[in-house]
C-alpha cells in the first residue's frame, strides 16, 4: 500500500501555469508526480490537487490514459473501484518532470520579468 499523498504536495502558489512548457494540460505534470510512488484513486489525487474540479481531472486522466501515460483499472465489486497508475512511459517523464521544476526554480525570475517586459511594451 502507498503512503497517503501529501496536501500540500503542490504550493498553492506555485506558478505552474507560467511555464513556457508543458506534458498534456496544465495538471498532467502533477498529476503524473502523484502516481509516481504507485496507484491512486480519483479522490486520493483531489488531496494533493485541491483546486482541480473533479470533471477537469477525469478530462485530465482520460487525456493521459489516451497518450498511453497512465493505465485506469477497474476492480470488481461493491464498491467499486477504479485505481490509475503510471504506465512505463508515464514513468519515462517523471525525471524530465524534475529537470523541468529544477529549471523553472533556477529561471523562473527571469521568464515573469520577460513577460512583464513584454506586457508593459504592449499599446495601451
Amino acid at each position: 500500500m502507498t503512503t497517503p499523498l501529501d496536501p500540500e504536495m503542490f504550493d498553492p502558489v506555485c506558478p505552474s501555469g507560467l511555464m513556457p512548457f508543458r506534458v498534456g494540460d496544465k495538471w498532467a505534470g502533477m498529476i503524473i508526480q502523484c502516481l509516481a510512488d504507485g496507484p491512486r484513486r480519483f479522490s486520493e489525487l483531489r488531496v494533493p490537487l485541491r483546486n482541480i474540479t473533479p470533471k477537469v481531472l477525469t478530462k485530465s486522466l482520460r487525456a493521459l490514459e489516451r497518450d498511453g501515460f497512465v493505465v485506469r483499472t477497474e476492480s470488481a465489486g461493491a464498491p467499486r473501484h477504479v485505481a490509475y497508475r503510471l504506465t512505463p512511459l508515464g514513468r519515462s517523464l517523471l525525471g524530465l518532470l524534475d529537470a523541468a521544476r529544477d529549471w523553472a526554480k533556477a529561471h523562473l525570475e527571469e521568464v515573469l520579468d520577460a513577460r512583464e517586459a513584454a506586457q508593459a511594451r504592449l499599446p495601451r
